[in-house]
């Protein structure tokens, strides 16, 4: 017979943990060195019970759902019998337990009278950690011994003392070994603030109570799932989408395949059927992978759910070893980041299947990585890491987020006046872009636009884009959003650049970055004219387009819509299109309006 609890107490030991996740979060970004961490907040904190299984995550990245929990298996399974008070444990390797090389784990198991009860636990993205690239997360890198220092579990300190041979093996293979160990503490002190708060609590509820609440915290995560699931259809979906290709074998597509199987409250996602792992650094880990799967699903539950263990036991993710999305020794993986924002977007296309009034189309592609280094003139390195997205795919009851982060990532952007103040570039232009969102009923995310000047002699440049090739897909009539594009120099050379580049570049070059537009839902010739004239208004949009894709006439004279001719603009458009019925998925424009744009 299972436990009575207060319901009140849970609820306020429950708050208390997850306050404690948050706190740790927010100490990571008071305290660390480097912009990937203080702008974009490329990192995740966490609470774990004395058995590794997570019972809270803390504020920031969706990306790092299905991380912390592989990670800390790793560290059971390396060290179960070996913790004592004042151990930390450190870990970044993608082949047991990690995701890729600069996303170090720093561990904290906490104890009580020599008694384990809980881990503090937190993942941060570090700028560089060596490699052939600065940054660490090239796109075309091949192997993982290309790619940087690869950190085994270990104890960082064991009972309190720190071991000054990893510290120093990890100084003389980084190109910012202060930056790195500024990060590093910055982790080391948000474990500490949750070992403190934690204390509090144990004093409060005592040992027992608190292990106890610890696994009900987690059960009911469990129970909350399971009754959300059951209120879902029961059957099958499944769903493809393509990655242009690894920056390596250039034009080879990457398939993406899922297939979502749910009865009563379990759900499958199974990604069998997804393309063989590739040469370039586009390889997930099977982690990664579990964590598109569980936030496109997450994104269809009710909100109040806590992230933990619980939601995963009723979440099974099945990737077959030796793919791409679940690489094996010795596939690169720097920049996993792409395919598991792609997987993302492949799971809102099969959710859509079962949920069509829940889900929205496919957003920009990202994150764009961008990764800018070298050496000044008196040899001092310089690395600036850059993740940058901004389009939400069309919603079927609104229109998509323009400039809003991709739900997994949740980043933050990095401010232009320090980034000028603290790295030798110049950003010229931060702008939205007209003409690119998918078209629709409601239409996708308008994109933007990134102009970099660099400013000292050399150089290496680092891109890791997609959605060139295959653009974010609009959803039941919706069009898709127009193509990423990279540029190098638009106002003298012009040079278009692929998707994916490592390249040297030199004082006064400029690149380009256009972010893709997000796709489209429902029928353009749906959409409120008045919604058009308020996006032509606004440059999101030009007149031209907005009769090519709405069929609305827009006179710029007095700032209307002519009605009349709206209407038979719109008549013409239906009988040239000739749907029998509404598309359910949209990679390219309808035919008449590929004719006309050719």
């Amino acid at each position: 017979m299972a436990e009575a609890y207060d319901p009140i107490e849970l609820e306020l030991f429950k708050n208390a943990i997850f306050s404690i996740a948050d706190e740790m979060a927010l100490t990571v970004f008071r305290t660390t060195y480097s912009g990937v961490l203080k702008d974009n907040m490329d990192y995740s904190t966490g609470f774990a019970d004395a058995d590794g299984k997570l019972a809270a995550q803390g504020l920031t990245l969706p990306g790092h759902l299905g991380s912390v929990p592989t990670a800390l298996d790793s560290i059971m399974r390396h060290f179960k019998d070996d913790m004592a008070p004042g151990d930390v444990f450190i870990m970044n390797d993608p082949f047991d337990g990690g995701m890729h090389l600069p996303d170090i784990f720093v561990f904290k198991p906490l104890f009580h009278e020599g008694r384990r009860l809980a881990f503090a636990c937190t993942v941060c993205h570090h700028i560089d950690v060596g490699g052939r690239v600065a940054g660490s997360n090239a796109s075309d890198s091949t192997e993982i011994y290309a790619e940087g220092l690869r950190i085994a579990p270990m104890k960082l300190y064991e009972a309190g003392k720190l071991n000054k041979t990893i510290m120093t093996f990890l100084e003389k293979n980084v190109r910012l070994p202060v930056q790195l160990f500024g990060d590093l503490r910055a982790q080391l002190a948000a474990c500490h603030i949750g070992e403190t708060q934690f204390a509090e609590i144990v004093a409060r509820y005592g040992p027992d109570r608190t292990r106890a609440y610890l696994k009900e915290v987690i059960d009911y995560a469990e129970r909350l799932t399971r009754a959300a699931l059951e209120k879902l259809p029961d059957g099958e979906w499944s769903f493809e989408d393509w990655i242009d290709d690894d920056g390596v074998d250039y034009g080879k597509p990457i398939r993406l395949f899922v297939t979502i199987r749910k009865k009563g409250g379990h759900m499958v996602v199974d990604w069998t059927g997804t393309n063989p792992q590739v040469k370039g650094a586009l390889n997930n880990t099977l982690s990664f992978t579990k964590a598109a799967s569980y936030t496109g699903v997450r994104s269809v539950l009710p909100p109040g759910i806590p992230n933990n263990e619980g939601v995963f036991r009723a979440i099974e993710v099945v990737c077959p070893p030796g793919t791409v999305g679940n690489g094996v020794l010795p596939a690169a993986c720097a920049a996993r980041g792409l395919t598991g924002f792609r997987m993302v977007d492949c799971m809102f296309g099969a959710l859509a299947m079962m949920l069509p009034d829940k889900v929205k189309a496919a957003g920009d592609g990202g994150n764009t990585g961008i990764s800018i280094g070298g050496y000044d003139a008196g040899r001092n390195p310089f690395v600036y890491v850059d993740f940058t997205c901004g389009a939400w795919g069309a919603r079927p009851w609104a229109d998509g987020l323009d400039g809003n982060s991709h739900m997994f990532a949740n980043m933050a952007s990095h401010s232009i006046e320090v980034t000028e103040a603290e790295q030798p570039m110049q950003l010229l232009a931060y702008e939205f872009v007209a003409d690119r969102a998918g078209a629709g009923k409601y239409r996708g995310g308008v994109p933007f636009r990134r102009d970099y000047r660099f400013l000292e002699d050399e150089g290496m440049l680092q891109v890791r884009s997609d959605r060139r090739d295959h653009r974010p897909f609009g959803l039941y009539g919706g069009g898709p959003g127009a193509p990423s594009e990279n540029w190098l120099n638009p106002d003298g050379e012009n040079r278009l650049l692929p998707s994916k580049l490592t390249m040297t570049i030199h004082k006064g070059d400029v690149f380009r970055h256009v972010l893709a537009g997000a796709g489209g839902w429902g029928d353009p010739l749906e959409r409120d004219p008045a919604a058009v004239l308020r996006d032509v208004r606004n440059e999101l949009l030009s007149p031209a387009k907005a009769l090519a894709d709405y069929g609305v006439v827009v006179d710029t004279s007095t700032w209307t819509v002519d009605a009349e001719a709206t209407a038979r603009r719109r008549g013409e458009m239906r009988s040239a299109r000739g749907w029998k019925e509404v598309p359910k998925v949209q990679w390219q424009d309808p035919e008449p309006l590929r004719r006309a744009a050719e």
